[in-house]
């Protein structure tokens, strides 16, 4: 693990990040139409409120009580209801599959980047571009030395890149990754039109 991430803005909410693989999944899955220091501050939230941020926990958590969690003021998304649901179902995956050991995913049995990829893709809410967001975010900034990560995470493994939260290591770097999602949605945009 890093010892210092630069991912919510937040010191201690990086150190959970940071510390807890688990936490770190669930910022992931929380960056969605929110700020990417938002999504990466609500696992801290939400350990918080539940004393301890552990897949058994929040799997076997009252749904609606969960909802409740999410919801409380500050919210840890814009979307409570939705996203308290996807994070059980998150951690039942954990639980289930991995033994409630989030790490499992990209440690267990030695997988290289693809498998590490196909197994993130095969969690709920995680699609193509965000898991391969998190294998760039493993490799790059928790040292994941699994054979053929760059190449399974795409452009997003590139050295170089400034494209996602995995490039974000201090303000100079957010600001770069800023510019770039606002060049690609304006070209989205003008796509659109044209």
């Amino acid at each position: 693990m890093p010892h210092e991430l630069h991912l919510s803005g937040d010191r201690d909410a990086d150190a959970l990040l940071a510390r807890n693989p688990f936490a770190l999944l669930i910022g992931m899955l929380l960056d969605q139409q929110v700020t990417m220091e938002s999504a990466f501050a609500g696992p801290a939230k939400l350990e918080q409120r539940l004393g301890r941020l552990d897949p058994e926990i929040i799997a076997g958590h009252d749904p609606e009580g969960l909802v409740e969690v999410f919801a409380q003021s500050p919210a840890v998304h814009r979307f409570p209801k939705s996203m308290a649901g996807r994070v059980q179902n998150l951690a039942q995956v954990i639980v289930d599959d991995y033994g409630g050991r989030a790490e499992a995913l990209w440690t267990d049995g030695a997988p290289d980047g693809r498998e590490i990829l196909k197994r993130l893709k095969a969690l709920p809410g995680f699609g193509a571009q965000k898991s391969q967001i998190f294998l760039a975010l493993l490799g790059k900034q928790f040292a994941l030395e699994a054979d053929g990560w760059r190449e399974a995470a795409g452009d997003y493994g590139d050295p170089e890149a400034r494209r996602s939260i995995a490039d974000v290591t201090d303000e100079q770097s957010l600001a770069e990754v800023r510019a770039f999602k606002k060049q690609m949605k304006a070209q989205a945009k003008a796509a659109k039109k044209s």
